[in-house]
């Protein structure tokens, strides 16, 4: 049978531009590291373009040997606002509840801080809707790599396979999830398949109303 009409064992989504916005934040706390560290600010264009990697993975190419001075610096002024400027996109709590009435197992694979992402999700009182919450450090490598997602699907108790699936907006999400060997779920319109530096998803939606309403049409949730 074909998985995108089978009810899947366990969702795992993305977090930031999936389910929450936290770009305020995170565009604020970004400028001020590169001012400190002598670079020219970045437009919020520029840093939602550029800011996909973890920061592990994504500031020694910005910041060279100083990457881990920089790194702390950062963090040191998220903390400081991420809780007051987190929202929550549409649809994404409803998603959350209707999948938790249907049994499903659901967890979050981020390239946000482990403890930064953690924090968010108890901020929102969210803990409740997942088996497992993986961030950057959490596992051996971040995303794209399968090793978070496949960490996060050992502590839920699933093994990895297409009745799992990775929702997310991001290339790095769709790598991961074909890394993993799991089925791929696609949320963002700006996103281009056609383009060969993307890898394709096995499912795209709009967004979360648009795969609200698609797993909706399942018998088997019902």
């Amino acid at each position: 049978m074909d998985v995108l009409v089978r009810k899947p064992k366990a969702i795992i989504f993305d977090w930031d531009d999936t389910l929450i916005d936290n770009w305020s934040a995170i565009h604020h706390s970004l400028n001020a590291t590169l001012t400190e560290f002598n670079h020219k600010p970045w437009s919020i264009k520029k840093a939602r373009s550029n800011v996909r990697l973890s920061l592990r993975d994504s500031f020694p190419n910005i910041f060279g040997e100083e990457w881990e001075i920089a790194a702390k610096f950062f963090y040191d002024k998220i903390e400081q606002n991420h809780l007051k400027t987190l929202v929550k996109l549409n649809f994404s709590e409803d998603i959350l509840k209707f999948l938790s009435n249907c049994k499903i197992k659901m967890g979050i694979v981020s390239n946000k801080t482990g403890p930064i992402l953690r924090k968010e999700c108890q901020y929102l009182e969210w803990n409740k809707y997942f088996q497992s919450i993986i961030g950057a450090n959490d596992a051996k490598n971040d995303k794209p790599s399968a090793d978070p997602l496949l960490l996060c699907l050992e502590e839920i108790g699933i093994p990895a396979n297409k009745l799992v699936w990775f929702v997310g907006d991001a290339p790095s999400d769709i790598e991961c999830a074909n890394n993993a060997n799991v089925t791929s779920v696609l949320i963002d319109t700006k996103f281009k398949p056609s383009n060969t530096d993307y890898p394709l998803a096995d499912m795209q939606h709009a967004d979360l109303e648009s795969l609200l309403e698609s797993v909706k049409k399942f018998k088997q949730f019902l």
